[in-house]
């Protein structure tokens, strides 16, 4: 068999890319859990390693990081941080609601729909 078609398209698609992928899905003025991000990237239960894979992206990757936050809907830096106040402010630019940490998910949630996902989803 030729190289290029022993594995299938999803197998080439490393995790990192695919949470990057996802992350950049996410519309402005819209935010999505980490756990969230890891079920719509195919690794569900993987929320840690979306943390971990979002703090290693190079800058140049142009993620639109502070939209993911955890599964209370907070901010998951500690509030005396740089990142935390950053976070607040790159949200609050999106017109997002942040009080003390909190974003109303109510509002706030990314919920695409199926045809979204399909038509845009390449893994």
């Amino acid at each position: 068999m030729h190289p290029d078609y022993e594995h299938s398209d999803e197998q080439k698609w490393q995790a990192k890319d695919k949470i990057a992928f996802v992350v950049k899905l996410i519309p402005e003025g819209k935010v999505l859990p980490y756990g969230k991000v890891a079920d719509l990237a195919g690794l569900p239960g993987r929320a840690r390693y979306v943390s971990r894979a979002l703090k290693l992206a190079p800058s140049t990757a142009n993620l639109p990081w502070h939209r993911v936050i955890n599964a209370a809907g907070r901010i998951s830096f500690p509030k005396s941080t740089l990142l935390f106040q950053q976070q607040t402010e790159l949200l609050r630019l999106e017109n997002i609601e942040v009080n003390n940490g909190k974003i109303p998910l109510s509002k706030h949630l990314w919920q695409p729909d199926l045809v979204t996902l399909v038509m845009t989803l390449p893994f």
